[in-house]
């Protein structure tokens, strides 16, 4: 049976892909972003009823509401969500804002949130339901001028693997992606925030994250159309992962972490199990 896919920051990028890879496959999409035109211009090829273009800012928990009620309305069910939607701000913690750093949580973190608070009453009522949310490579490794970006994306994976934990029960997987460097518009000088000043310190000792990485922008290894192929073999695996790691190079850096992180669990684990007390 084809599949009702929602996906968000649908216009280009992973969310384009998955779009494309979707349809190819026989299923139908709800493809959701801001900026419609923009959606409108990334399948305007694509004349296919079984497309449907909405507006959605996934930071605004009603529009998020709105949205989903218009999925049913229009396909009667939604059975696959990627909350693909956001957007990176990079810069040296001290040289960001706290406002700067609570925008970007409204969208990569709280605008998970909001789809997946409107997306997860509908696929209870059906018993059935699979959720995607990409994270990244910053939100498993601690990355230099990625404090903000990365901690948004931390929380959606720790987020993620609670809500999985809590609505398996009813028939819903929930899968988090970690891709590495693909050849989205994250770094793209319309999405991309940079700090508004530098402080001297870290001037004098090192180039800017703007210097670092916009040299990447449009070189990234990373293939979304690809990403978005392997995203519908992802659901359409009878026992779906929890984490996937998208790209050799996201292999490369999230491998020794993630045994750096063991090593630590262990290498105090006396000190550790000191800690229990008597009754």
């Amino acid at each position: 049976m084809s599949k009702v896919w929602f996906i968000t920051g649908a216009g280009s990028g992973i969310g384009a892909g998955t779009v494309k890879a979707a349809l190819a496959s026989g299923d139908r999409v709800v493809a959701t972003g801001r900026n419609v035109e923009k959606l409108r211009n990334a399948f305007r090829t694509t004349a296919n009823d079984k497309l449907e273009i909405l507006h959605l800012d996934v930071a605004d928990e009603a529009q998020a509401s709105t949205a989903v009620h218009q999925a049913i309305q229009k396909f009667g069910r939604i059975d696959v969500v990627l909350n693909n939607a956001g957007y990176c701000l990079v810069g040296n913690f001290e040289e960001l804002t706290t406002h700067e750093m609570a925008l970007q949580f409204a969208t990569n973190f709280w605008g998970t949130s909001n789809v997946m608070r409107a997306a997860l009453p509908v696929m209870r009522k059906q018993r059935s339901g699979h959720i995607i949310n990409i994270s990244s490579v910053a939100g498993v490794v601690g990355m230099k001028h990625c404090s903000a970006y990365g901690a948004s994306k931390f929380a959606v994976e720790g987020l993620s693997l609670a809500i999985a934990e809590e609505v398996e029960k009813f028939g819903i997987k929930v899968t988090v992606v970690e891709p590495g460097f693909f050849r989205t518009d994250l770094l793209d000088t319309a999405n991309v925030k940079w700090p508004n000043h530098r402080l001297g310190d870290y001037a004098a000792v090192e180039a800017s994250a703007q210097e670092t990485l916009s040299p990447y922008a449009g070189k990234q290894p990373g293939d979304p159309d690809k990403l978005g192929q392997v995203l519908v073999k992802l659901v359409s695996m009878e026992t779906a992962p929890r984490l996937f790691v998208a790209g050799a190079d996201a292999i490369t850096m999230i491998a020794p972490a993630v045994q750096a992180r063991l090593n630590a669990v262990h290498a105090l684990e006396e000190l550790s199990i000191s800690t229990a007390g008597n009754f």
